[in-house]
């Protein structure tokens, strides 16, 4: 079998093979290297808050009925927040059944410099009204300058409503923005194409920091994300699917595609806009889609959902942190919140990781450095299970609004599959 060296993932497995040899070999060398890994994340945050507000603004800009806006966008929330909360909650019972942290030397750790991820962060602590008030920019500009993602939405919704109200006056507008929005993924995607140095450079950190025994515990960690990942997808997406007529492995069989970009790019927002023509194709109305899956991109994250909630208590444990029942149900409802800002973008799960654990003063923030290593893997995992989760939202809400009308072809797919079992 010949091996395609021109594959995103296989560059990356590469680096990340180097990058154990480099700190196993060289440690003193390898926890130099972080700044390879620092350097990519900053790079992906600098598109972050653009491709948010483009996004949500085409999506609520391009429907024209505020009335329709107001009903599928409410619909549409109510379901984000119910299934992410199912998700943030299915990552911690998982987490504590399975205790990946247990064990972890986190000795090396201490005083790491992190500021880069804490930054951001010191706006979770504070209290939850602060927190809401939060949400309002007192500048906008400032706010997509620091790359303010909660202030960014509210924003961005503002921005959508009102030119949704202006119809066909504003269609240049949303051209602009849909252009705009593509020039941005590009971005996304030549960025993406120094990961494999960026994994390098954060693998060998890892190593060299921590050691190879700190392998086991990243690798439970990751066994147990990608589990409680394939359990969400087939357990609740597929009964939410059954429930609405429609079968979850057909519907992943069909999005295949897409699915294969987001593994090789690890970022759902690269399949963005092939998805929703697939989804359109698949029957959901334009309206339905052109709403629901930019803003699930930001509102609907189910794989960042549990991977959040299970790093968070994987750093408590390996920290050798007991936390109670109830410490952890407000670290639920804490993530309830946060998870919102994290864009499907890798590397802004750090950011909404540091910014809940700035929340929970018991949990040190540095902890995060345990994840650098492994992240690119436990990324795809998530990228991929957001895609599937906003794909399923778009299909519901659609049957729900009755803007769900299959085309011929679909209708031939399904009748061809039925007659050949």
């Amino acid at each position: 079998m010949r091996i395609n060296f021109k594959n995103l993932t296989v560059r990356v497995i590469i680096g990340i093979i180097l990058g154990i040899v480099v700190g196993f070999l060289f440690p003193e060398f390898g926890t130099k290297l972080k700044v390879l890994a620092d350097a990519f994340i900053k790079l992906i945050k600098m598109v972050i808050a653009p491709i948010i507000f483009f996004t949500v603004v085409i999506g609520i800009g391009s429907m024209g009925d505020l009335k329709k806006v107001g009903r599928i966008g409410g619909k549409a929330l109510i379901y984000f927040e119910i299934v992410t909360t199912f998700a943030l909650a299915i990552g911690i019972i998982v987490v504590n059944l399975v205790k990946p942290g247990v064990g972890f030397n986190t000795e090396a750790v201490k005083g790491g410099d992190i500021s880069q991820y804490t930054k951001q962060a010191e706006a979770a602590n504070h209290g939850a009204i602060e927190f809401l008030l939060g949400i309002i920019p007192d500048n906008v500009v400032a706010a997509m300058a620091k790359g303010e993602l909660l202030p960014i939405l509210f924003f961005a919704v503002l921005f959508g409503l009102a030119t949704a109200a202006l119809r066909d006056k504003a269609k240049p507008v949303v051209t602009l923005f849909e252009r705009l929005a593509d020039i941005f993924f590009g971005i996304v995607n030549m960025v993406m194409k120094v990961s494999p140095i960026a994994a390098f450079g954060a693998m060998a950190y890892t190593i060299g920091t921590f050691g190879l025994g700190s392998l086991v515990s990243l690798g439970k960690l990751m066994a147990s994300v990608y589990i409680t990942m394939f359990l969400f997808i087939v357990v609740v997406l597929g009964t939410i699917a059954k429930f609405y007529g429609f079968n979850i492995f057909k519907f992943i069989a069909y999005i295949k595609e897409e699915i294969l970009l987001v593994l090789g790019t690890s970022s759902s927002e690269s399949a963005l806009p092939k998805m929703m023509e697939r989804l359109e194709k698949y029957g959901c109305s334009k309206s339905v889609v052109g709403l629901v899956i930019p803003t699930g991109y930001s509102f609907n994250l189910d794989g960042t959902s549990i991977y959040l909630s299970m790093a968070a208590v994987f750093i408590a444990q390996a920290y050798g942190i007991d936390l109670t029942i109830w410490q952890e149900l407000t670290l639920l409802g804490v993530l309830m919140l946060t998870s919102k800002g994290a864009a499907g973008v890798t590397g802004s799960g750090f950011i909404t990781l540091a910014a809940t654990l700035a929340a929970f003063p018991m949990i040190p923030v540095e902890g995060i450095a345990l994840l650098l290593g492994v992240d690119r893997f436990m990324s795809e995992a998530r990228a991929i299970t957001n895609l599937i989760g906003n794909g399923v939202a778009t299909v519901v809400v659609s049957k729900m609004e009755n803007e769900f009308h299959p085309s011929t072809e679909m209708t031939l797919q399904d009748s061809n599959i039925t007659l050949a079992k």
